[in-house]
């Protein structure tokens, strides 16, 4: 179980959790008294938000020293500016719990020790009104916290322990804590995107062989043999058998001459699309509901407490 500083936790923690005021600072006093024993430093507080334990300096007491009051054993009067550690009531009470620093790992060990002393003492708070608050606070609520035997072994070890296993602890309630808020948990989505792929466009050359046909045209000289209408006639000697050149020809073939030309073939565009798809996530959440109970006095001073 993670705890951090409620700075740390929530910056802005004075809106969210005080409306404005700071709980850092107050005085705080030992169990319904006037006898002031320090002051709040800082708050702890878990991984959902929840108030766990105020860092309270005991000056007044051991000068220096911090210690951790868990939260349901002190009663907060934001008007009065006090705090009121009913389970923090003797300075011998103080000089056995663990010393706390800032940076000190607050582990399940650390925690143990500390919740080992307020387990080994009992807490009465139930002193008339007049007699221990100022007239403006609250009416304190009498608590009664029994203590098991040290040497019974607890029902928990640091892998199955939980707050919730000790409301007496932790367990806040709207009459002594009236401006701190009730958390709950809810899911919250949060989208990533992560690289699944790539896709790499672009174009190379690919040979082929292509045959194409040329008609061509060549020349010939032709010979034909006919019979002269004139054959069988006598001729002179001076006509016949003469050296002469009777014809020329010149002779032209066509021949194909082959040159390789670029053609746009086809435009391509390339884009990307975004589709649109539904994951379903499933978690438990937790909330936190008060307990309220009403306290009513009679004549002879008897408490009743019934639940609401």
């Amino acid at each position: 179980m993670l705890l951090y500083k409620i700075e740390d936790f929530n910056p802005n923690y004075r809106q969210a959790a005080f409306d404005d005021d700071d709980i850092k600072g107050l005085d705080v006093y030992g169990g319904n008294t006037h006898d002031k024993i320090g002051t709040i430093d800082t708050v702890l507080v878990d991984e959902t938000g929840r108030f766990r334990y105020f860092v309270v300096e005991t000056g007044s007491w051991i000068f220096g020293k911090k210690v951790l009051l868990p939260i349901a054993l002190c009663r907060i009067d934001f008007k009065g500016g006090r705090v009121y550690a009913t389970g923090l009531q003797s300075k011998d009470q103080v000089e056995k719990l663990p010393r706390y620093e800032h940076g000190t790992a607050v582990d399940y060990d650390y925690e143990e020790q500390v919740r080992g002393i307020y387990r080994t003492s009992t807490v009465e708070a139930s002193v008339p009104v007049e007699a221990s608050l100022p007239l403006e606070g609250p009416v304190p609520v009498s608590r009664t916290y029994s203590v098991s035997p040290p040497a019974r072994k607890a029902p928990y070890d640091r892998d199955t322990y939980t707050y919730e296993r000790e409301p007496e602890l932790y367990q806040m309630n709207e009459q002594d804590h009236q401006k701190l808020k009730l958390y709950e948990e809810r899911l919250v989505a949060d989208k990533t995107r992560r690289k699944t792929g790539e896709v790499i466009i672009g174009k190379q050359v690919e040979t082929k062989t292509v045959q194409l046909e040329v008609p061509v045209e060549k020349e010939r000289v032709v010979i034909d043999h006919t019979t002269s209408e004139y054959a069988g006639s006598r001729v002179t000697p001076d006509t016949a058998f003469k050296q002469e050149k009777m014809a020329h020809f010149e002779i032209y073939e066509e021949s194909v001459d082959i040159k390789k030309q670029a053609f746009v073939r086809e435009e391509v565009q390339v884009r990307k699309e975004v589709e649109q798809d539904t994951v379903e996530v499933t978690d438990t959440v937790r909330r936190e509901e008060l307990d309220v109970k009403k306290t009513e006095w009679d004549s002879s001073e008897r408490k009743k407490s019934n639940p609401l």
